[in-house]
């Protein structure tokens, strides 16, 4: 049974900096893509980006392009989003979401982490 677990949330000045980390455990995940998604209060949830286990290759929304990075540990099965130059706009609560490459849709997701940028 796959279990994605998120971490490093928390309350911050716009201008900084975050790293949220996402504990994958049940299964092989070298022929996973991972993503990293948001919501915000009213709003609908959002693609921030994804990382292919298998070779690393990624691919950011236009809000966070340049900002953010999206990276994985292959011996500790995590997967981290760096957040910089955050902004109010940043803030959601960020979930972690797992699909196998061959899946269109993310069947796999963490129970969320919060992170609230003051302006």
């Amino acid at each position: 049974q796959v279990r994605l677990v998120e971490s490093g949330g928390g309350l911050l000045q716009a201008g900084g900096s975050l790293r949220l980390s996402c504990a994958a455990s049940g299964s092989t995940f070298s022929s996973y893509v991972m993503g990293w998604f948001r919501q915000a209060p009213g709003k609908e949830r959002e693609f921030v980006a994804r990382i292919r286990w298998s070779g690393g290759s990624t691919y950011y929304a236009d809000s966070v392009k340049g900002r953010f990075t999206i990276s994985r540990d292959n011996a500790k099965n995590t997967v981290y989003l760096q957040m910089n130059s955050l902004k109010p706009e940043d803030t959601a609560v960020y979930f972690c979401a797992g699909r196998r490459e061959t899946d269109s849709t993310y069947r796999y997701w963490g129970q969320g982490t919060q992170v609230t940028v003051s302006s």
